[in-house]
């Protein structure tokens, strides 16, 4: 049924395509001789007509190698989408969108190591998550909504991607995480953007369903609890969606400032504040700097009246705060970040909506789940744009509480260092529209693992490698 609806939204898509493309230009112009006739713009159909249509195809190639002994895996996907818009139709326009993934070689994603008793991490959300043996039915309609647009200000409806510190796409496998919901942007406001909505469903990164708000939180792996059991939150929440409020303020060309709150009805809310600077020099060289701080609180018990249910502890807050310097030309940008996450509890933010907004975040890690941490991350980037190429190294070092301090470790991770190399290619030419990328991650165990597998497997002394090729027309 789904693979019918996906089918036959794209084919309308299609058909859209066409008829824009049998439709003269709003300009009017010379034809035989005479002026063509300006395009109807008062119709619904013709909004329709005059739509716009683009698509997307990618090749994902992913592959981890453990130590010897442990368990390495693979995968490769491949797969399109397609999505339209219509114009506008007295400030009303309609968005439609789906994609489909193809498993075209990969290992044995459901198969558990031996040593460390637990499964694959990082390939199996190139598909399905929930069940690693899904290679037939891999397809989503990401989205689905309509919005209304007063000069710069718009509200949509339906099923949207958005982008935000929280709530994000964390496009790192084939396809992002999308929402449900009402958002709103207003733009109309000299030298400040204010943007929020509410959210009810929510369909994370690596799945093909959607999921009530509360019902998300527990899709991925959800570590243990402050006692050391297995946690029991999934499927055990109770909350009536998302609230987020975003507000940004140029204070002056130098100066922004950005304030954050997500309030997850009945089970927690999260605010942050975020401040940047810019000092710029002669010969088109700046230095930059910023300060970030969040608080998180937890809401009557955390989303379940049973303490092994809830997700955030009763009572419980976490408080986290960072800072970046560096400085940047038109070729090269370099930064030294650190960030800290006190001791009070762990930082908690479901990893089914987005990747942390810490500066210290690199790819394929995260701090998220744990307090008591000091981070501290430096990053190069350099761009050849003669050779539409774009190179980055980032080199962090993150000390995390003992793998055993369950209260402040909540997925068993010790202390670790990171390095990863990210280079990307932009095609020209007869390939105009493509592009390629290259990660390579390494880490290097640095806490006690206990010579336990479990803390070791997917987690440190690995090497991890990604190559993407997206084509958008």
């Amino acid at each position: 049924m789904k693979q019918c609806l996906l089918a036959t939204v794209l084919l309308l898509a299609a058909q859209c395509l066409m008829a824009q493309h049998q439709e003269l230009s709003e300009k009017p112009e010379m034809y035989k001789g005479k002026q063509a006739p300006a395009v109807d713009t008062t119709t619904l159909l013709s909004a329709f007509k005059r739509g716009h249509f683009n698509g997307h195809f990618r090749y994902f190639l992913m592959t981890t190698q453990n130590q010897t002994g442990l368990t390495d895996y693979y995968a490769n996907a491949v797969g399109g989408g397609l999505r339209y818009e219509t114009a506008k139709f007295y400030g009303f326009q309609f968005a439609v969108s789906g994609f489909y993934t193809f498993n075209i070689g990969s290992s044995d994603l459901g198969k558990l190591d031996t040593s460390a008793k637990q499964g694959n991490r990082y390939e199996v959300a190139l598909f399905d998550v929930q069940d690693p043996y899904n290679k037939n039915d891999i397809d989503r309609l990401e989205e689905f909504y309509i919005k209304y647009s007063l000069k710069q200000s718009s509200l949509a409806y339906g099923r949207q991607l958005i982008n935000t510190p929280f709530i994000n796409l964390q496009d790192g496998r084939m396809r992002p995480t999308g929402v449900e919901g009402f958002w709103f942007e207003v733009n109309d406001i000299k030298k400040a953007k204010i943007e929020g909505g509410w959210l009810y469903a929510i369909s994370p990164r690596g799945t093909t369903k959607w999921f009530d708000a509360a019902a998300s939180i527990g899709v991925y792996t959800a570590g243990v609890d402050a006692n050391g059991d297995r946690s029991q939150y999934a499927s055990n929440l109770k909350s009536k969606g998302v609230f987020l409020l975003g507000t940004q303020f140029d204070l002056s060309p130098q100066i922004k400032l950005q304030a954050w709150d997500v309030f997850t009805q009945n089970i927690f809310n999260s605010f942050m504040l975020q401040a940047d600077f810019l000092f710029p020099q002669q010969h088109h060289n700046t230095y930059f700097a910023s300060a970030q701080f969040i608080r998180q609180d937890a809401l009557n018990h955390g989303g379940n009246e049973a303490p092994a249910k809830a997700y955030f502890e009763k009572g419980g807050k976490s408080i986290a705060f960072g800072t970046r310097l560096g400085w940047k030309n038109k070729q090269w940008e370099t930064s030294i970040n650190y960030n800290r996450i006190t001791a009070h509890g762990r930082y908690l933010m479901p990893r089914e909506w987005g990747r942390d907004p810490f500066f210290t975040f690199l790819p394929r890690e995260r701090n998220e789940g744990f307090g008591d941490v000091h981070a501290l991350m430096g990053k190069i980037n350099y761009s050849m744009p003669k050779i539409r190429t774009k190179a980055a190294v980032g080199v962090g070092y993150y000390k995390l509480p003992d793998v055993k301090n369950y209260r402040l470790n909540k997925y068993g991770l010790p202390s670790y260092t990171q390095m990863n190399i990210d280079v990307r290619y932009a095609f020209n030419k007869a390939l105009t529209g493509m592009e390629a990328q290259m990660l390579v991650m390494g880490k290097a165990k640095n806490g006690e693992t206990y010579e336990n597998k479990r803390f070791e497997f997917n987690k440190v002394n690995m090497m991890h490698y990604s190559f993407v090729l997206n084509f958008h027309f």
